[in-house]
């Protein structure tokens, strides 16, 4: 009877110890975070790759600091991947390249639609958020002769890179306005390149679609007499019949030393992830995406017109999961 009541106790103490430390680990998940340990947790992917633009643009650098706060933040290799922009980035999602992406919601709503340069729908785009507007910025110098839109007509002008988000709106609004690509010369040239073309004097105008300020730009203007070239919000109210994602803002004054403000088009930027990421991992990914847009703000002011009461408006692609649990919670 001793040996059998010996043999109770000592298996009720060793259950005893196998809770403590099971509630030990808790313990030391939960402490880890200071909100129930959600971060702390890390993500079922061990690799978060943001895909964004060009080095200069506004795309890259935010990328940046948001590809650190991932790390930083779960412990994952999270980092950006410069490329031509928004149609090379959804590209990437489809073909599970990359996790995230900065990318024009006109790109995006073409890509789930199945229109223009993509042969069919994709299910593989899901969207976090809307995010700041991207201003259509058409320089020329102010020595070249082109004082409005219809003026590019006949001018050598480049349009971003090819298939970029840039020369994707580019191309819809000189459309819109009767200028196909056979009425100019083109040049397929990013931020910097159509920076270094307008100040060689070898194109006469370029489209730089982004955030602003645009930093190529900026140093442009600082170094070289120019001009912007308005677009009538008329026009653009008559292109967004068709074109949704198009609306009309403002360039404000002294942005690039001008005067006064300059009318143009804009065209909401969407961040995008791979629709097939678990509903935890997203919800992690727009949590933090959220309580760092101060550190995004410092590293590009474009990211000053992110907001977490706006970014489910305009929106082009399914909200993932993940994040519409975020957004339920707020």
């Amino acid at each position: 009877m001793k040996q059998k009541k010996l043999s109770v106790f000592m298996m009720s103490a060793a259950a005893a110890l196998v809770l403590a430390a099971c509630g030990g680990g808790e313990e030391t998940t939960d402490g880890g975070s200071g909100e129930g340990g959600g971060e702390s947790e890390g993500l079922e992917s061990n690799i978060v790759t943001i895909a964004t633009g060009g080095a200069s643009g506004p795309y890259n650098i935010i990328g940046t600091t948001l590809a650190d706060t991932y790390s930083k933040t779960y412990g994952v290799n999270s980092r950006t991947q410069t490329t031509g922009a928004s149609v090379e980035n959804v590209n990437l999602i489809k073909e599970d390249k990359i996790e995230m992406a900065f990318t024009m919601s006109d790109v995006v709503s073409q890509a789930v639609e199945g229109t223009e340069g993509f042969t069919e729908p994709t299910d593989k785009i899901s969207q976090i958020a809307a995010l700041y507007p991207n201003y259509v910025q058409i320089v020329t110098t102010a020595d070249s002769g082109i004082e409005t839109f219809d003026d590019l007509r006949g001018k050598r002008i480049a349009v971003g890179d090819q298939n970029s988000g840039v020369e994707v709106n580019a191309r819809t609004l000189l459309e819109g306005h009767g200028i196909t690509y056979d009425d100019i010369q083109v040049d397929y040239l990013g931020y910097a390149e159509a920076a270094d073309g307008l100040r060689a004097g070898q194109i006469d105008a370029a489209f730089l679609t982004s955030g602003l300020p645009n930093a190529s730009l900026l140093e442009l203007s600082q170094s070289l007499d120019i001009r912007l070239v308005s677009v009538d919000p008329a026009d653009v109210e008559q292109i967004a019949q068709d074109q949704s994602y198009f609306v009309a803002l403002e360039i404000p004054a002294n942005t690039y030393g001008n005067e006064e403000a300059i009318p143009t088009a804009a065209i909401m930027n969407a961040l995008i992830v791979n629709a097939d990421m678990s509903e935890d991992d997203v919800y992690k990914l727009t949590k933090t995406f959220f309580e760092n847009l101060e550190s995004l703000e410092n590293s590009h002011q474009a990211a000053s017109d992110i907001s977490l009461e706006a970014a489910q408006e305009g929106l082009v692609a399914p909200l993932h999961p993940g994040a519409e649990r975020y957004y339920s919670e707020q």
